[in-house]
């Protein structure tokens, strides 16, 4: 009864939350089970031109190390933030939603490929972070009830976490980073005298991910319109 719960409670969150997070959870259990080793996961420019391994350009997002502490605080934030992202600001948005990963991975295995980083899925995930964190500047953010604060410190307060568990900030700066051009994309400069939308997300992928919109001069048939209500007679 409680796997059949934790299922249908699964099946309810959004679509690329969910296929993001059980991608991410697949992976590390493969790699815990030794179905797959890291080596295989990791982005490597030469293995993925040379060799055609282009998987590559995926599974760096979706190992996040070892199962442990590390992992699961990860996965926490993953789930959580994409989440709230995905139900708010793109509620009804899947495409556009989509795209923004897109944007952000292609951004970051580039940016990535310059600093020498294999693994980029704690990047991805600082990026969801600040996206959500900037659309919500007056939310209070409850840091492990330790540290309350305006959500736009939260990807700081992460990173800092980060610096204290002796872990390399290069990764979450790197996401922060992406994370502000995007934003500063999609929500700044449009908004500027003279500015307007680049980031526009490619019609497929709308007709691909999205509900096709109702058409306002449908007319629905006979055996489709409610029925009519007949009154009581009066005695």
């Amino acid at each position: 009864m409680a796997g059949q719960r934790l299922a249908a409670g699964f099946l309810q969150v959004p679509a690329v939350t969910r296929a993001y997070t059980a991608a991410c959870v697949l992976t590390t259990a493969a790699v815990q089970l030794e179905l797959l080793s890291p080596f295989q996961l990791y982005f490597n420019p030469h293995l993925v031109f040379r060799k055609f391994q282009v998987w590559r350009l995926i599974t760096t997002f979706l190992f996040f190390g070892p199962l442990g502490f590390g992992f699961f605080f990860n996965m926490l934030f993953v789930f959580r933030y994409c989440r709230m992202l995905e139900e708010g600001s793109f509620r009804g948005r899947k495409a556009d939603f989509v795209f923004m990963f897109l944007f952000g991975g292609v951004l970051m295995t580039l940016l990535g490929f310059l600093g020498s980083l294999f693994f980029l899925g704690q990047a991805l995930m600082a990026m969801l972070v600040y996206v959500w964190s900037r659309r919500s500047p007056h939310v209070r953010v409850n840091f492990f009830g330790l540290l309350s604060f305006q959500a736009p410190f939260l990807p700081w307060a992460l990173m800092g976490f980060s610096l204290l568990l002796g872990n390399s900030v290069i990764t979450d700066l790197l996401g922060i980073i992406v994370g502000h051009i995007y934003y500063f994309l999609e929500d700044v400069f449009p908004n500027q005298p003279g500015g307007k939308r680049l980031l526009l997300t490619p019609s497929f992928l709308k007709l691909l991910l999205d509900d096709p919109p109702e058409d306002p001069n449908y007319l629905p048939l006979p055996e489709e319109q409610p029925e009519p209500q007949l009154q009581p007679l009066e005695q």
